[in-house]
Formats: C-alpha cells, structure tokens, sequence
C-alpha cells in the first residue's frame, strides 16, 4: 500500500496539510456534500421518530431541555467537544471545523423542509432513507480526507490518553451519550438499534465507492470514522 493510502495514526490532518492533497476541487466538494447530507440524513431520523443515531439522541435531549434547536445544539456540543481537543493534544483539520457548523445547519434546514410523518410505512421510509444516506454520506466525507469530526478525535484521543482500545473507549462514549439522551427525552428505538446494525457495513461501502485515487491509481481512503463517531474497519 502506498504511503498516500494511510492517514496518520492519530487520526488527525492538519488545515495545512489536508490543503496541499491532489484533486482539491473534487475533494471539497465530497466534504460539504457529506457534512450536508450526513445533517440531512439525521434530521431524517427524527422526522421518522423511531430512534435516532447515539449523538442525536443526545442532541434532541439536549434541545428539548434548552429550547434551542436540534442544529443548534448539535453545533454546540461540536464546539464543547472540539475544546476537549486541547488538553488531549488532537489537530483539528479543516473537515473537524467545518464539521462543527455544516452538519447543525443542514439538520435544522432539513427538520423545517420535511413534516412530521403520519403513518408507520412513512415513518419506516423515513428510518430506511435516513440511515442509507447517513452512510453515503459518511463515505463522502472521510474520503475526502480533511481530519476526523470532533467526536471522532475525542474517542481517538482518549485512546491514545487511556491506552484502552478504540472499540471499547467508542462503545463507552456512545453508551454514555446515549443514556444522557434519553434521560433527557432523546428518542431511543428500533431505528437505534438499526442504525447501529447498518452503519459500519453501508459507510464500508460508500467509502469504496467515493474514494478518492491517489497518484498511483490506487484508493487514497478505504477506511476511518464517521462525523457521527461510528467505527469503520481499516
């Protein structure tokens, strides 16, 4: 494997570096239709009501306690988790800060597009879409290469911190986010369940299909994080 098909052990590309990489037109525009579709494809999720991903439980608990909006607060919790960067030494790139403010904005744009469904074969079309597309979308964004999302260099940092694996810090982290979201009211069901299924198997897929060849033809990414924090296989 070629040296341009392995991204750093952290996990982490600076600003600088993720901007002197081949095929920057193509590789931009993978990232903001990620960061867009993969906020899309959350407030999706909600609109179905059947469960949401681990963070948007947290994010909708969060926004039923504050009265702020789900896109709102999903930006506020990047930011908060982007700090906790600084004492477990993380590079945030350019796809970490973008992260941050794309993902909350399409949520928001999306939830005041699409109604509220009525109807369980809506709802379950709404589940299906939303957990397909959060995959796609998951695979635009981490070929395009420009640094894990803040979650993502949370789990990566504390491995690193910890000496734990980044299976077992990840399964903490999202158990730990999950209740604290449904403590709050965040909605937790089959479609949590489903998603946590589905995800690894559809991102593996679309990280195939989006890649992004290197000089030597070869895929420049075959695997990472998603924005959301789910674990791919390298």
């Amino acid at each position: 494997m070629s040296q341009s098909t392995i991204a750093p052990k952290d996990g982490t590309v600076s600003i600088a570096s993720g901007l002197r990489t081949p095929q920057l037109p193509r590789r931009l525009g993978q990232l903001y239709a990620g960061l867009a579709l993969y906020g899309a494809s959350s407030a999706l999720l909600v609109r179905g009501g059947l469960g949401l991903e681990p963070w948007g439980v947290l994010h909708q608990g969060l926004a039923k306690l504050t009265g702020l909006s789900m896109g709102v607060v999903a930006i506020a919790a990047g930011a908060v988790v982007l700090l906790l960067w600084i004492p477990l030494r993380q590079r945030p790139g350019l796809g970490t800060v973008s992260n941050v403010f794309a993902v909350g904005l399409a949520i928001d744009a999306t939830l005041a597009l699409v109604p509220a469904a009525h109807g369980l074969p809506v709802r379950i079309a709404l589940l299906v879409a939303g957990i397909v597309l959060n995959g796609a979308a998951t695979g635009l964004y981490i070929a395009a290469r420009f640094g894990p999302g803040p979650r993502d260099g949370l789990m990566t940092g504390l491995h690193r911190l910890t000496g734990r694996s980044v299976r077992l810090v990840r399964t903490a982290i999202e158990v730990a986010v999950v209740v604290t979201g449904f403590a709050l009211g965040g909605s937790v069901g089959i479609g949590t369940a489903a998603y946590a299924l589905a995800i690894g198997p559809l991102a593996q897929f679309f990280l195939r299909v989006f890649a992004v060849r290197g000089a030597d033809g070869g895929p420049e990414i075959v695997a990472g994080t998603s924005p959301g924090g789910a674990i791919l296989p390298r």
